[in-house]
């Protein structure tokens, strides 16, 4: 299994970067990728159950939310469209001064042999894209 994590604070309130991330089904609107919501979470729309398309037309991975504790954490897992055997994220919400620290972690064990380094990039690649796009929206929607 590996892991990697980022560790970073967004200058906007904890609760609207907390709905951000949450809202899966919208994060098109600010990554370079399709979202939408495929199946429904068991008590809410978008939680706990809900599996979500990121991806762009037919390709991408569908991720279902494990756990949410409003403003401290989401968790999910991949459940669908990468050849792996476990991968599962998780993001924690903690007040920062001013702004959010959001701490942002992924596990991947993949099906086929990848070298750790190539692996740990692309897991670095994909919260990176993730936490830059989210800082985006965070100051949009601050100063909106």
């Amino acid at each position: 299994m590996t892991a990697y994590t980022v560790d970073t604070v967004i200058e906007a309130p904890r609760q609207l970067v907390y709905d951000i991330f949450a809202d899966r089904e919208n994060n098109g609107n600010f990554l370079p990728v399709q979202t939408r919501l495929e199946t429904p979470g068991t008590v809410e729309r978008q939680g706990v159950g809900a599996v979500h398309f990121l991806g762009i037309g037919p390709v991408g991975v569908r991720e279902q939310i494990t756990e949410l504790v409003p403003g401290q954490r989401i968790s999910y897992k991949v459940v669908g469209g990468v050849p792996v055997k476990s991968h599962t994220g998780q993001i924690e919400f903690s007040d920062a001064g001013t702004g959010t620290r959001v701490v942002y972690t992924m596990d991947s064990e993949p099906k086929l042999p990848v070298p750790e380094p190539v692996l740990r990039a692309g897991l670095k690649a994909l919260i990176t894209t993730f936490v830059n796009g989210a800082k985006k929206e965070a100051t949009r929607k601050a100063n909106s």
